[in-house]
């Protein structure tokens, strides 16, 4: 169950609006500049629902693969 919804940071906001053209809603790992996604930044995005993890990774079982969710498109519907 998703946390009180909180405000959407920038980084946030870019980061699941590069899940929307992807197949399946596929969050990157990593951002624009090829570094990792924060951690924390994956951990909100769960905890608010707009992100859900989507499989494991066996080569780096650290890494939480995620996809879109259907309020993380929402977010995206109310501008």
């Amino acid at each position: 169950m998703p946390s009180k919804a909180e405000p959407l940071t920038a980084a946030e906001r870019a980061w699941l609006a590069r899940g929307l053209a992807q197949p399946g809603g596929k969050l990157p790992l990593f951002d624009d500049n090829g570094q990792e996604v924060s951690a924390a930044l994956v951990r909100k995005c769960l905890a608010q629902g707009w992100a859900e993890p989507w499989f494991s990774n066996p080569l780096k079982p650290d890494w939480i693969v995620c996809k879109l969710t259907d309020a993380g498109r929402r977010l995206f519907d109310e501008r």
